[in-house]
């Protein structure tokens, strides 16, 4: 082991990710940093194309190097990753960093059995025979909860439920013991109950590894259970970085106030309207001068100067915690005060 406690276990610095496209450059993340520890989850939260999926994608290498320009630095545990060859990649996919997506349905192959997809990273990783693999396979059905694992590990994919398939998913990430757990939406088609049963299998498998996750979501409430710290991206940007805590209860960012004013509150008034952000995300092909946020935001014009549509704001971290934004503090303030008594009443 090459990190120490004090060092972040992941440390990813002026990210860009830029896809060549027929219509021209799709800037998909523009200059994104930050870390993660070991243990710890950090939730990253943003609307569609926000570039939070681009971003965990080209973590693990899986971005076409012909048409993808990528600059900045990717370590983990001290290994550069951007620009690796791609024989060290594959090494390390699987064995120390894996990833569970949204879509398990699409991601398992329909022709072949539950354990024999699980078994098959499993051997191709660490060698194993083929008795070996199915054994391994067996434990990971039944550690994720799967009921009769050694009669289930022969079924394909159509004969599992939604949430039984996504507990394969997970299974199959964590077949090697990775480091570094890649969670994209993992619940979203889920059901609510089984959605808290995969978050709680979640949170018991890392206090039991010690396992590093980022948990991609749009959905701040799935934030709330399962992240120690807040990403929040925008545009291809990080508008937003602070503790659960700080982001949930003293949100900074315009864009943050935006998503949590979307959500229903569960200690206010049933009848209050739920307010959505106006407009769409930007065109990261052709994204909007200065702040990529202030076509869509109510608090713009009370920035002196237009500063908003021409001057692109700064994220300054402090301690972890910081906001890309023109707002004085004085004014946030006030703003968010208004907002908390409009959502109250």
């Amino acid at each position: 082991m090459t990190s120490t406690d004090q060092q972040p276990f992941l440390s990813v610095k002026d990210l860009k990710v830029h896809f060549s496209t027929e219509d021209g450059v799709v800037k998909a993340v523009d200059g994104l940093s930050f870390d993660l520890m070991r243990g710890k989850t950090l939730g990253i939260v943003g609307e569609s194309g926000s570039g939070k999926s681009v971003t965990n994608l080209t973590i693990l290498g899986l971005h076409n190097p012909d048409s993808t320009s990528v600059e900045g630095s990717i370590e983990l545990d001290g290994q550069e990753l951007n620009g690796a060859p791609e024989k060290t990649l594959e090494h390390l996919r699987g064995n120390k960093m894996a990833m569970i997506f949204q879509d398990a349905l699409a991601s398992l192959s329909p022709y072949h059995t539950i354990g024999a997809q699980i078994g098959e990273v499993y051997r191709k990783h660490k060698g194993a025979s083929k008795k070996e693999a199915r054994e391994r396979a067996v434990e990971m059905l039944r550690r994720v909860g799967i009921p009769q694992p050694e009669s289930r590990v022969d079924n394909y994919p159509h004969e599992f439920s939604g949430g039984m398939r996504q507990r394969a998913m997970i299974a199959m990430a964590l077949v090697c013991d990775p480091e570094l757990l890649i969670a994209d939406e993992p619940t979203t088609a889920l059901d609510v109950t089984v959605q808290a049963q995969i978050m709680d299998l979640l949170k018991d498998l890392q206090r039991e590894f010690g396992t590093a996750i980022i948990f991609i979501t749009h959905d701040l409430g799935v934030i709330a259970d399962i992240a120690d710290e807040v990403l929040v991206m925008y545009g291809g940007r990080c508008v937003e970085r602070g503790t659960k805590k700080e982001v949930l209860s003293s949100p900074r960012h315009p864009y943050t106030w935006g998503l949590l004013s979307s959500m229903p509150s569960l200690d206010g008034p049933v009848d209050v309207p739920l307010n959505p952000i106006p407009g769409s995300p930007p065109s990261l092909l052709n994204p909007p001068s200065g702040c990529r946020f202030h076509p869509r935001c109510a608090f713009a014009e009370k920035v002196d100067g237009n500063r908003c549509a021409k001057e692109s704001p700064v994220l300054e971290i402090t301690n972890g915690r910081g906001s890309a934004c023109h707002l004085t503090d004085e004014q946030r303030t006030e703003y968010l005060a208004d907002l908390t008594a409009a959502k109250h009443h």
